[in-house]
């Protein structure tokens, strides 16, 4: 009879054990996608960036860690076109004025907390990685769970002079007058993820 208890209780533990244990999802890189968007006192510019990787833990409903990998050399300008200046423009933001993707090929962030709203979105905190410097960015993002499938989709508002990228900033250049460059710049973005 003790024998048989014992085994009961050892499957009981080992169902709950594995009940609990984060669900793993990888991004797939190719259906997610990343759009950012500058502003200037003068006007706006637009494009894209790529994921190289990344991973999301769900723990039930809820994302417990990720972690994502930007490739910074795969930016793209998407509002000119190259004979208008989209190719200088994108040399200009890899360039050390800007993002220094020489030496700095990827940007990261890391999932360190998500909290549930009332409304159904979830505030997504975590380090955020640019230069080698690294900041916590906190953000609303709706988060889709299908089973072997995870979405999630919103915008990060990024202060750049955080990340050392002072260039055009009136915070640094007072009489830079209509060339000044907004600190802020926002990616939006929609990431799928698959189990």
């Amino acid at each position: 009879m003790k024998k048989a208890t014992s085994i009961v209780l050892s499957l009981a533990i080992a169902t709950s054990a594995l009940a609990t244990k984060p669900a793993e999802y990888k991004i797939n890189t190719s259906k997610s996608t990343l759009t950012w968007l500058g502003k200037k006192v003068t006007g706006q510019h637009s494009g894209t960036v790529k994921l190289t990787s990344g991973t999301f833990n769900m723990q039930g409903t809820n994302i417990t860690t990720g972690t994502f990998i930007i490739d910074m050399n795969s930016m793209l300008c998407t509002d000119l076109k190259p004979e208008e200046g989209a190719d200088k423009l994108i040399g200009h933001l890899k360039s050390p004025d800007f993002f220094d993707t020489e030496k700095n090929k990827t940007a990261t962030f890391v999932v360190t907390q998500t909290v549930l709203r009332k409304d159904g979105q979830t505030d997504v905190t975590g380090r955020l990685t640019i230069k080698g410097i690294t900041n916590e960015v906190t953000f609303p993002a709706a988060v889709k769970n299908e089973g072997k499938a995870l979405a999630m989709v919103g915008k990060i508002t990024v202060d750049r002079t955080k990340y050392d990228i002072k260039y055009g900033s009136k915070s640094f250049f007072d009489s830079i007058g209509d060339k000044a460059i907004d600190n802020d710049f926002f990616i939006d973005f929609k990431i799928v993820a698959l189990k």
